[in-house]
This record gives structure tokens, sequence and C-alpha cells, in this order.
């Protein structure tokens, strides 16, 4: 099979080698093959992304009207359109993810760039009324250089999350794939250099994230980062951009709750719990990760959802029949085993799933897998698996549900289902995560403020609310008096 060769970074608006002459290797998930080598980026190549951006920002950038900004997203959104099916088959090999859903990817990422867009000229300052011997007000004004580190379940969207707010609002940016899936991003850049944006304002350079993404987060000219991923790589971040107290915006893990009572749509919840629980190959933190049923229904439900998951059809990832494909790496596949061979070990009811599918001698596979009667305190519903294991676990009162669904040390998702409205009030109120769906489970909309409470993370993703995190407030204040200022030292 012939290796794609990708032997340039994107830096300053051109493509240049890397420093260290050195190559991240791609591995296909569903053949174990290297299908494409990667130019690797160091610290050096870091140096001169971030320089690129910081030039970018007192260059034709600087300066451009709000307007413009947006019909430049806009173009970028046309491109991703139109290369939708190129770019999701790139990224299909890269991380192996089902053709149906990358291609859905790329669609979603064009609207993401079209929604900021129409939020560039929007931007604005207020009035402050102090009296009238003065005049002040507000400005919004980019953050300037953002470092942007990405995870590797989903790349090209959430290279959109980051890269359009932050651009709307007029900031540079230095982006770092995953080591992992590298491949989209170079590609994304293609498009971003054919949108005619200026030279510097978007840097893309691969690079493992203990060498490059480090160099990034410790970077003295870098006045931002924004990071998806473990809660762990956050704490690291974290403690390299104090020393020099840089913005900083996580969105890492989850456990997310999903609550059924007993007067739910059960058909409707099992459709959606199926899915909510293992698509990406549950390569997700926002998935419905633990499912809390109420005792009426609970062991109906158990056994209906391991029925469906057991016709979830696990394939090749360019197959456009196949539902959920490959891990994308061995790593990956590895723990998820070791937390299947732990709800064994610990006596939790295996349902379904557990063992590689029939018919794939390679690839990193795995069956859906569904556990019920698993302990909340356990490991299995405690930590992130990141992979299609599920807990289903019973409860009897609403509170007991919403204290399940809150012992956590997570808060990014959660979700009900019930046909009391005031029940779906009082219960979304209460759950502690900046996502709570009611009858169906994790929207995810450009419009919408997407975030974690507790270890998942700081800030939001998403919505106008995300401008915040791009702009700093500036306030300006202008005296009109014409009278003379009092001089306190007269005397």
């Amino acid at each position: 099979m012939e290796v794609r060769e990708y032997d340039r970074l994107f830096i300053g608006g051109e493509w240049t080698a890397a420093h260290s002459g050195r190559v991240i290797e791609s591995i296909d998930p569903a053949t174990e093959a290297v299908w494409a080598e990667v130019a690797e980026a160091d610290e050096h190549d870091i140096d001169r992304a971030v320089a690129a951006a910081r030039a970018a920002m007192t260059g034709p950038w600087a300066s451009m009207p709000p307007a413009q900004r947006g019909a430049l997203l806009l173009r970028l959104a046309e491109l991703l359109r139109r290369d939708a099916d190129r770019l999701a088959e790139i990224e299909s090999r890269d991380n192996g993810k089902p053709i149906r859903d990358t291609r859905g990817e790329m669609l979603r990422a064009a609207d993401w760039f079209t929604f900021f867009a129409g939020a560039a000229d929007k931007i604005r300052g207020a009035e402050v009324p102090v009296g009238a011997q003065a005049h002040a007000y507000t400005r919004r004004q980019p953050v300037g250089v953002v470092g942007a580190i990405l995870p590797w379940n989903s790349p090209i969207s959430l290279a959109s999350w980051k890269l359009a707010p932050a651009l709307a609002a007029g900031n540079a940016v230095v982006l770092k794939p995953a080591e992992l899936t590298p491949v989209s991003a170079l590609e994304l850049a293609k498009l971003v250099a054919e949108a005619g944006f200026p030279a510097g304002v978007v840097n893309i350079v691969p690079g493992y994230g203990g060498v490059a993404g480090a160099a990034l987060a410790a970077h003295p000219d870098v006045d931002k980062i924004t990071f998806t991923g473990e809660h762990r790589t956050a704490q690291k971040i974290m403690a390299s951009a104090a020393g020099t107290l840089k913005r900083i915006s996580f969105e890492c893990g989850g456990k997310s709750p999903y609550l059924v009572f007993a007067d739910a749509d059960l058909d409707r919840a099992l459709t959606v719990a199926v899915h909510s629980a293992f698509r990406s190959t549950g390569q997700s933190c926002s998935l419905a990760s633990r499912v809390f049923v109420q005792r009426p229904v609970y062991e109906e439900f158990a056994t209906r959802l391991a029925e469906r998951a057991a016709r979830i059809r696990v394939g090749l990832p360019l197959d456009p029949k196949t539902h959920i494909g490959p891990h994308t790496s061995a790593e990956q596949l590895a723990k998820t085993r070791s937390y299947i061979d732990y709800g064994r070990d610990a006596g939790f009811r295996l349902l379904c799933g557990g063992g590689r599918p029939d018919g794939f001698e390679r690839g990193y596979f795995i069956e859906p897998t569904v556990f019920a009667d698993v302990d909340n305190t356990s490991r299995l519903a405690q930590e992130e698996v990141f992979g299609p294991v599920l807990s289903v676990l019973p409860f009897d009162t609403e509170d007991d549900a919403v204290a399940m669904a809150n012992d956590t040390r997570y808060g990014l998702v959660g979700g009900l289902w019930t046909s009391d409205v005031a029940r779906a009030h009082r219960v979304a109120a209460r759950i502690e995560t900046g996502l709570v769906s009611v009858n169906t489970f994790r929207p995810i909309l450009p419009a919408l403020p997407y975030g974690g409470f507790k270890m998942s993370g700081i800030g939001r993703e998403n919505g106008l609310e995300v401008l915040d995190d791009y702009t700093e407030t500036k306030a300006v204040y202008v005296d009109l008096s014409t009278m003379e200022p009092a001089d306190p030292f007269r005397d």
C-alpha cells in the first residue's frame, strides 16, 4: 500500500520543512499499517509558528474589517463542503471512524465556520453611564495569539470549534493536531490558504504533545491555550501556562449520566441510549456511558438495550454500512479491554459483547459491550473508558437518581427521559453538568454553549459566549469636562 507523504508544516502561510527532519507515522486503525507520514514539529517549529502568528497580529489581519474576516470564514466553510467527501475518507483512515460519521462531521465543521462568520462583525462593547462630564465605554479586542491543541477522536470537528470563534474575534492561531491523527489538519491548512487568509493567521504544526504541545503551552508569546482532551494533560498545560498567566480553556473528560424514569417513552429512550453510548466506538467524552434506569422498568430496559447493542455493525471505516469502526490506537483498545476484564472480575452482569468481533484478524476492533448491575462507586462507573463499554445501573427515587448521577468527578453532559414536565426541569437544574438534555441526548450546535463542570473543564466552546474567551475587554474613559482639574497637591 502506498504511503502518503506530508513532508511540510504550514507556518506563516508557507509550506516549510520541519526542523527535526523526523516524521510521524499515522497508523490505519483498521489494518494496523502505516498509511501516511507527516513532518514532526518540535520546539523550534513552535517558535517559528508563534512568531508568524504574532507578526500577523500587526499586519493586514489586524486592520481587516470584521465583515471581511467573516467573508473569509464563509469561504472556508464553502471549501469544506466542496471537499467533504475527500476529507471524510482521509479522517476515517486516520482515526478509524466510519465514513458515514466523518462525512457528517465535515459538513458540521462547515456549519461552525458559517455561524461564526456571522458573529465576526457583531462583537461589540457597550457604553458605560458615568454622567454628563465623561464618556466611558468598553471595547472587545482580540486576545492575540491562540495555541489550539486538538484530540484525536474528531480532528476536523474540534479544529472548527477552536478556529472559527478565534478567527471571528480577530486572533491568530497556532494549531497542533494530535500525533495519532495529524493528516486531516494539514488538508485543512490547504483550504485555509485557498480561502485567502493572510499569512500567519493560521499555522498548523503536527507534533508530539510532550514536545510541540508542551512548547506551545509554555511559550511566552502565546496569549491563550485552548485544549480538548484528557484532564491529566490539561493539568500539565495549566501548570505550564501559569508561568505567563495565559488564558486557558479546557474541554476534558466525562462520565455522562443518562437517567431513564419509569414514565419515559422507552422505545425512543432505547434508540437514543444505544446511539449515545456507542457512536464513535465510544471514543467521545460526551457520550452516555452510565445509564440509570428506574427499577420498575430496569430489567426490561437493560435487556432490550443489550439486544440493540448486539445488532450494531462493527466494520471497516470506509464501508458505508459500518455503524462503528475500530479504536483509533492499539493503546486505546488495550485500555478498553482492561476495563472489560475489570467488569468481569468485579462480577458485574455482562449482557453482551466483551470480545473481538468475528472476521477481523487485524485492526483495533472490539464488540459493543454492556454491563448491568454495576456498582456506581466502581472504576467502571467512575472512570472514563473511552471505548464502547456501557454501564447500566438501577435507581428507585428521583433523589437517588440525581445523587448517583452527580457522584463523579466529571460534569460534562447529562440527560434524562421522562414524560413529567415538572420533573424534567427539576432534575435538569440539579444535574451537575454543563449540558443537560431532556428526552434526547447531547445536542451539539454552534449556537449552544458546551463545556463542563468539575474536572470536565474550564470555559465554554460554542455559542456566542465562547467569544468572551477569545477577546479582552478594554475600558475607555474620556473626560468631557471643561473645568480645570482639582489639584490635590496645591497646598
